[in-house]
Formats: C-alpha cells, sequence, structure tokens
C-alpha cells in the first residue's frame, strides 16, 4: 500500500531531515508544493488535506494555522512545532513514554512531536516518578548541551559562516528561565515543580546530552545508584531505539570524558546512570536531529499507519 505524505516547511533543518528519511521509503508519496507557491494557504490547505500524513514544520503560530487548514477527517497531523505539546485532544508523540503510549499515536489524528530537550530529560524522569523514587516536588536542576542545528537555518549559517571568536566556546541561553520545552517536561514529566533548565548551544553540528544531578537523601523508597539504574533497565527493557547503559558505565569512565555524539545518524537515546551513595547524575543523548526532531516524527507516522515502527531509521 502506498501512503500520501505532506510536509509543510519543507525547507527547514526538520523538513529536509523528514524528507530525506521519506526519500529512501517505497510505499511513500511525498506530495510537494511549488516553491512560489509555498505561501498561498490555499494550495497549503489543498496538500495538506490530500495527505494521509501532514508533517507540520513551522514556527508555533504557523502550525496552529496550518492545523486550522486540515478538515479531513482522514489526514493525521504530525506537528513538530512546540505549538500542540501539552494541548488537549493532541497525543505527545514520544512512543516509549509510558504503557499505552504507542496505542495512543497508533489511534490519533492529531500527533504533538516531542522538543529535543524535552525527550531527552522525560525519558530520564517519568519511570522514576512513576515508581516513587523520584517526588514530583523534586527541585530538579537540568543542564543540557547541544549542536547548532538545533538553532535552525539561521543559526546553521551564523556558525558555518565563521569570524566570531564568541561562536568557538560554548554559548548558554534561556536565562529567562522560560524555555519553550519547560510546558511539556512538567506536564510529561509528571512534575508539580516546573525544573530549573539551563541549556547551551555548542560550535558542533548535532548531538544532545541532558544532565540531571539528584540527592539521594531526598529521593523516595530508598533510592540508589542501583535501584534508580534497575528502574530505568526494566522500565525500558525490550525498547528498539532506548539503551540503558552499565551502571557508572566502565566505557565511559575510562575515557573520562562523556561522548554526547555517540548516538548521531541514530534515532536511538543511550541512558546513563553514575553515583555513590549520596549523589546520582543522570544523562541522557541523542542526536537532536534524529530522536530530537525527525526520526521521532518518522517514528510516530510509522507507527500511526500501522508499519514497522523502526520502519527508515538507524
Amino acid at each position: 500500500m502506498t501512503y500520501s505524505v505532506f510536509v509543510d516547511g519543507q525547507e527547514g533543518t526538520t523538513g529536509l531531515q523528514i524528507n530525506e528519511f521519506l526519500s529512501r521509503r517505497a510505499g511513500i508519496e511525498v506530495l510537494r508544493i511549488d516553491p512560489d507557491r509555498r505561501k498561498d494557504p490555499a494550495e497549503r490547505a489543498r496538500l495538506l488535506n490530500a495527505a494521509d500524513v501532514s508533517f507540520l514544520c513551522l514556527p508555533d503560530a504557523a502550525a496552529r494555522e496550518a492545523a486550522t487548514l486540515v478538515t479531513n477527517p482522514r489526514t493525521c497531523i504530525i506537528d513538530a512545532s512546540s505549538a500542540h505539546r501539552t494541548q488537549a485532544g493532541w497525543v505527545y508523540g514520544l512512543p516509549e513514554l509510558a504503557p499505552g503510549q504507542r496505542e495512543l499515536i497508533r489511534a490519533g489524528k492529531r500527533i504533538a512531536n516531542p522538543g529535543c530537550h524535552a525527550s531527552a530529560f522525560i525519558l530520564l524522569v517519568r519511570p522514576l516518578v512513576a515508581a516513587g523514587q523520584l517526588p514530583p516536588d523534586y527541585p530538579i536542576s537540568c543542564f543540557s548541551i547541544t549542536g547548532y542545528s538545533g538553532g535552525g537555518k539561521n543559526m546553521i549559517e551564523q556558525y558555518r559562516a565563521g569570524g566570531d571568536e564568541r561562536l568557538e566556546a560554548p554559548r548558554q541561553y534561556g536565562l529567562g528561565l522560560s524555555h519553550k520545552h519547560l510546558p511539556e517536561i512538567k506536564t510529561h514529566g509528571r512534575l508539580s515543580m516546573v525544573p530549573i533548565f539551563a541549556p547551551v548551544v555548542g560550535n558542533f553540528y548535532k548531538g544532545l546530552a541532558v544532565s540531571i544531578g539528584l540527592r539521594t537523601d531526598r529521593l523516595g523508597g530508598g533510592a540508589s545508584p542501583e535501584s534508580v539504574h534497575q528502574v530505568l533497565a526494566s522500565y525500558y527493557e525490550g525498547e528498539r531505539f532506548l539503551r540503558v547503559m552499565p551502571l557508572n558505565d566502565p566505557q565511559t569512565l575510562e575515557g573520562a570524558y562523556f561522548d554526547l555524539q555517540a548516538c548521531n545518524d541514530t534515532n536511538r537515546v543511550d541512558v546513563f546512570v553514575f553515583g555513590r551513595e549520596d549523589q546520582i547524575m543522570l544523562i541522557s543523548r541523542m542526536d537532536n536531529l534524529g530522536k530530537g526532531a525527525s526520526g521521532a516524527a518518522v517514528q510516530s507516522m510509522n507507527l500511526h499507519l500501522g508499519l514497522d515502527e523502526g520502519l527508515g531509521l538507524a
């Protein structure tokens, strides 16, 4: 069977990557808009409604507007913006989130693709909250570093142009403490307090790692590095794209430095637990353009269409 797909915003970083994934696929017909009509609402509406799956790779306001153009009940929207991630009636497109999430994605017609920082954060904390080891009101501080591709076309051009010494060092941002991923982090992480979130962009193209430090005396259920690791390993047992690495991963410790680009060009997430008696460090890493964006969107598309969810993904 052949399915038709339309990418609204096909020239952006996420849209280009989705098109690249789909170009290698049989059974997918990609509907393309004439470049001269990219801003024509009538033509966009026609293509959005003609597709089995329409991806919205647009700024938030434009994504909200595009969603209103879809009137065909058969069309599934997968929105890569942050516009609908906590919106009622939209399914959060993270299959590994919880039991039953895949069924919601299969049945849903409105799927909100997660943010990259948010996916990495939520995959660390949601199992621990569910197991009673992480209190929902724990005062979490989180550090996340990502490649500059996460900033979109303008930031990519800025870094590739060179000549600005300030870009050679990591740059912290989101200092207003209101990063757009925070609402979904709180909601889907099942937290009652908004974490303090410190994102950093580095002078490398892609790759992302989120780090969360915890004190064992503030956790529940007699939590320890061993018990936290066991909760995560059990929660994600059998997951295709998620690996829980050995406790205090010997390979990482032997190398002394963490390789945050080791999941690049895959749809994989690696989860780590480092710890001692009184402290725990949780780290998750992924490709911010893969599982952090386009790969996750294609995974949700596969699930929704009843296909092998890893089809076309590494």
